[in-house]
């Protein structure tokens, strides 16, 4: 199982939010590129990065420190956040981002979707976010009626390979991840499922390891403390 420390950028630095609201925002580092260099060190071979801006205000304000990240070389980097058009697509992939997360733009152009998955393949993840099992759009501010497990049913007859799925309701809490809706996601035959949202402890990840589930995303906990970065990777991550 792959774990994807994750590094959330707003205003240039590694911050959390709490259940995605941007008033409730904890800064951890003022400086994401050495706190992408800490994760290296503790053998992270994988990082998650999201733009809280672009995904609030359409800005491209930390690109420069997305490029300055890929520039250390060893991380396999996916970044999520504002990428609503190709255009951003090619922009990440070329600073030497590994795999693009269509977000909101997923659920509301879903033909575009289905393009730049057959375009770009593994290159393209859809981040599927949701509240009370249905999908949630827009900074998590507007939840669709679509069931995020149909949504995912969908991304994959279209073509999407992998999905990063997240509960808003555990995220940032540290209350523990929702099992039950992983192990129902790992019946779509064809997607690699990602994990993201609540994970507290190391016996969630053998739990998620043990459903075969292909990644999951580590935040707060290793912010704080609760898992062992360097620990969880030698004892769970494996190709």
């Amino acid at each position: 199982m792959k774990l994807y420390p994750a590094i959330d950028l707003r205003g240039g630095q590694a911050v959390r939010l709490y259940q995605g609201d941007y008033d409730q925002m904890t800064v951890y580092n003022a400086d994401p590129v050495a706190q992408a260099q800490q994760f290296i060190d503790a053998g992270a071979k994988y990082l998650h990065v999201v733009d809280l801006d672009g995904a609030k205000d359409d800005t491209t304000a930390n690109m420069q420190t997305i490029a300055a990240i890929a520039k250390l070389g060893s991380l396999k980097i996916e970044v999520g956040g504002g990428i609503r058009d190709e255009a951003r697509i090619r922009q990440y992939l070329d600073l030497g981002v590994d795999r693009c997360i269509l977000g909101t733009v997923a659920v509301k152009n879903f033909a575009f979707t289905q393009e730049m998955a057959q375009k770009y393949g593994a290159q393209i993840a859809v981040g599927v976010d949701m509240k009370d099992g249905f999908v949630a759009v827009n900074g998590w501010k507007e939840v669709t009626p679509e069931p995020g497990v149909a949504f995912c049913r969908r991304c994959a007859e279209a073509g999407v390979k992998a999905i990063i799925a997240t509960d808003i309701s555990r995220d940032g809490t540290m209350q523990g991840t929702n099992m039950a809706l992983y192990r129902e996601l790992l019946t779509i035959p064809g997607l690699e499922i990602t994990a993201s949202g609540g994970i507290a402890a190391m016996a969630e990840l053998a739990e998620l390891q043990a459903m075969h589930c292909h990644a999951a995303i580590l935040g707060k906990s290793i912010y704080t403390g609760a898992i062992d970065l360097a620990k969880a990777v030698r004892l769970y991550e494996g190709e």
